[in-house]
């Protein structure tokens, strides 16, 4: 299953910044992203009053640079709206889909933020590169 939802968030990510980027073009980047994480807001607090299981006072128990997810949902929505305006949404996704796995296996190479630590073989390099070289490839034209 965890296949099957990346997929989806994947899918979900990649409509989201191209409508998140149209809706700026019309009302505005901020109006838009007011508007795109207002809405999350509200329906994550919806989600959770009807299906959540844990326990939100425990937030004040949690390593305080975790709280800052919160912030890094304003910097991805404006960025990933920024990227797609400036680019394409092909080459913009692209970029940011390499930019996360490099980030990701960084994370993993030194374990970092209470991850398991996995070593950066010369096959992820390898992969790394590949990656890279696709894009490169996706932008360069005739």
């Amino acid at each position: 299953m965890g296949f099957v939802f990346a997929v989806i968030s994947g899918a979900a990510m990649s409509v989201q910044g191209v409508m998140n980027t149209r809706l700026g073009d019309k009302i505005g980047l901020y109006e838009s992203n007011m508007y795109v994480q207002g809405t999350a807001f509200i329906l994550s607090l919806i989600v959770m009053w009807l299906f959540g299981k844990g326990n939100i006072s425990a937030i004040t128990g949690v390593n305080k640079l975790y709280l800052f997810g919160g912030v890094l949902g304003l910097v991805i929505t404006v960025t990933v709206m920024q990227a797609v305006g400036k680019l394409n949404p092909t080459l913009a996704i692209s970029t940011i889909l390499i930019s996360q796995l490099i980030t990701a296996a960084l994370i993993d190479a030194f374990g970092l933020m209470e991850s398991e630590k996995i070593a950066l073989t010369w096959s992820k390099y390898v992969g790394i590169a590949l990656m890279l070289g696709g894009v490169l490839l996706f932008k360069w034209q005739k």
